[in-house]
Order: C-alpha cells, then structure tokens, then sequence
C-alpha cells in the first residue's frame, strides 16, 4: 500500500511539473486578437484576427477581410476582399531556401527580391500590363538591424527623360515586442514594410528628391509614435497624430491591442 501511495505521489508531482511548464509555454506566446481604432471624432473600428495554432488564418476589418494560406511553415498566399467596392485581390508569396524571391499580386504588380552577402536585401518591382506584360516601375534596397527594417531607398525607373527621382524611408525602434512578431512566417514578408520587424517603429522619416537637371527639389515628412506596454512588453496603446488614415489623410488616431 505504501508504494502505491509514493508512485502516486511521484505521479502527481511530475503532473504538476508538466502543467506548470505547458502553462508558462503557452503564456510566453502572445498572438494579436483584436485592435480597436479611435480616430480624433471619436469614431472607433475594430479588427479581429483569427489563428490556428500560431498560423494566422485571417485578418477582419471595416474595409477589408484578408485570408492567408501556408505551405511548409510559409505564408504562401494572401486574399484580400475591399467590402466597399467588393473586389479582391490575390498576392502570392515564392520561396527558395525559406527567403522570399517574389510577391507577386494577380495582374497588378509583382516584386522580385535579391538577398545580398552583406545583409541587404535588393528588389525591383514592376507592374503588370495586358499590353506590355512587365513595365519596371522601381527597384531599391531593403536595410535591417537587429531583425528590424531601418530603411528602405527607392529609385524610380518611369521617371520621364532626364528626371532622377528617389525616396527613402528611414525608422527607428522601442525595444519591445512587435505585437505580430510571435505570427507564424510573417516576418518573410517584405512588402509588409516596418509590420514585420520585431520591435515597434517609434518615429519614420520619408525623404523625397526629384532632380531635374540642375533643379533639386526634396521634402521631408515625419510620423511620430507613442506607445504604452504590458508587463510582457507588448503594446497595450499606440497613439499617431500623424497616422495614415483609411481615407489617405494624416491625422490622429489611438489603437489599443488586445491579446
């Protein structure tokens, strides 16, 4: 009877340890449910996203509704329906070696990737034409630090003769966590700009110079950020008063984030 008892106990013990370490392992993975959206009138609009398993499934919004799809651990198609005009688009993602060589969106645009020795990743991206099957419109580099995209320059390539036009696109960062960093495959999504690193982008300035012959001509405009954080070192709070909005102006706006 008293080895009964002590197998038992030591059963229960070992439950409890295996309990105790599921709970934690679960915890340490936070995934983004929910974003509430407050504009500066006080209109609010939510965004829920659904999971299975650390593999996003979908992402629901006022405006839109986008679908993903996986192959081997990569997000390897995105569906995204316009509810106002009631179209949508398919953007295809192509791997080699688990790096992204190409995006390419259904007779619209596509975007090919270079993976450089030095860290840098270049890219070219052109637009699909019924008449002309590929006009280059652009190509650039893509700079990261600390698995975060610091920059990104851009020279145009539809410029008319004798007209250089570039931008650039510069970001600095919190060292909390991006509240999509812990998203299956989702940071190999380059198209998806500053979204995909793994800290949150705090302020971004975007330069833009035309030259003319002996006429430059630049612009600057910067957007700043501020957040609030959980204990975990998530967001909780993001407040822009120069946020891009859904109808293309800048203006204010709050999200709160919920996990």
């Amino acid at each position: 009877m008293k080895k009964v008892k002590y197998i038992y106990s030591i059963l229960s013990v070992l439950l409890l340890v295996f309990c105790s370490c599921s709970t934690e392992s679960v915890e340490t993975i936070k995934l983004l449910k929910r974003t509430v959206a407050t504009s500066s009138d006080g209109t609010s609009t939510a965004t829920m996203y659904t999971y299975i398993g650390s593999e996003i499934v979908s992402i629901d919004g006022v405006q839109k509704h986008t679908d993903f799809t996986y192959d081997n651990d990569l997000i390897s198609k995105i569906v995204v329906f316009d509810k106002q005009n009631q179209l949508s688009e398919t953007i295809e993602y192509s791997y080699v070696g688990g790096q992204l060589v190409q995006v390419k969106s259904l007779n619209n645009y596509r975007i090919s990737y270079v993976h450089n020795l030095d860290g840098t990743i270049s890219f070219e991206k052109f637009i699909l034409d019924s008449d002309n099957p590929e006009i280059k419109v652009s190509h650039g580099t893509l700079h990261f630090q600390n698995d975060n995209l610091i920059k990104t320059e851009t020279v145009a390539d539809d410029t008319p003769e004798g007209t250089i036009s570039t931008s650039s696109v510069s970001f600095d960062y919190d060292s909390k966590n991006n509240p999509m960093r812990n998203v299956l495959g989702f940071k190999k999504l380059l198209d998806q700009n500053q979204k995909i690193s793994s800290n949150n982008s705090l302020t971004s300035v975007i330069i833009s110079t035309t030259t003319q012959g002996d006429q430059v001509t630049s612009s600057a405009k910067i957007h700043k950020t501020a957040f609030k954080y959980d204990a975990g070192d998530y967001p909780i709070e993001e407040v822009s008063e120069t946020a891009i909005l859904d109808d293309g102006t800048i203006g204010y706006l709050k999200t709160e984030y919920f996990y």
